[in-house]
């Protein structure tokens, strides 16, 4: 899994935190410790599915436009990092005798899919607001 989920997560709860609160990606970016050019390509994606709203220009940014009581981690995850569990190279060849070689690509295909659904599954018990609420707790 990449990190942009995480930057997306971590980006969606500050704004969460005051709803009404317009915030730059220079603003955003040095609260989640990166560059404004990832926060940017990140709440692209978000702002794309209707996450958040801009507004340009002077005194520009970005601003909540979804409930944080009831978008789910798991719909966060789908719209950024859907299917990364999965590594881009897998060993073996399918066109090998071997019986382990042949297969090895399959089996973890469907390994990781099925670790794909069960993260989906335990991600969708969680929204925005959960998050936040766990993180005021630890104040």
């Amino acid at each position: 899994m990449n990190s942009d989920f995480v930057i997306a997560m971590h980006s969606l709860v500050l704004l969460a935190n005051k709803p009404d609160h317009m915030a730059n990606s220079e603003t955003i970016a040095e609260n989640v410790c990166t560059n404004p050019a990832r926060i940017r390509k990140v709440m692209g994606i978000l702002r794309k599915n209707g996450y958040v709203k801009t507004k340009e220009g002077i005194g520009g940014g970005y601003l909540l436009s979804c409930d944080p009581e009831k978008t789910t981690l798991s719909q966060i995850y789908l719209v950024i990092s859907s299917g990364s569990l999965k590594p881009n190279w897998c060993t073996g060849d399918p066109e090998q005798e071997c019986v382990i070689s042949s297969n090895t690509q399959s089996v973890m295909d469907e390994i990781f899919n099925e670790a794909e659904q069960h993260m989906q599954s335990f991600l969708s018990q969680l929204t925005i607001s959960s998050v936040l609420d766990r993180i005021k707790a630890l104040e």
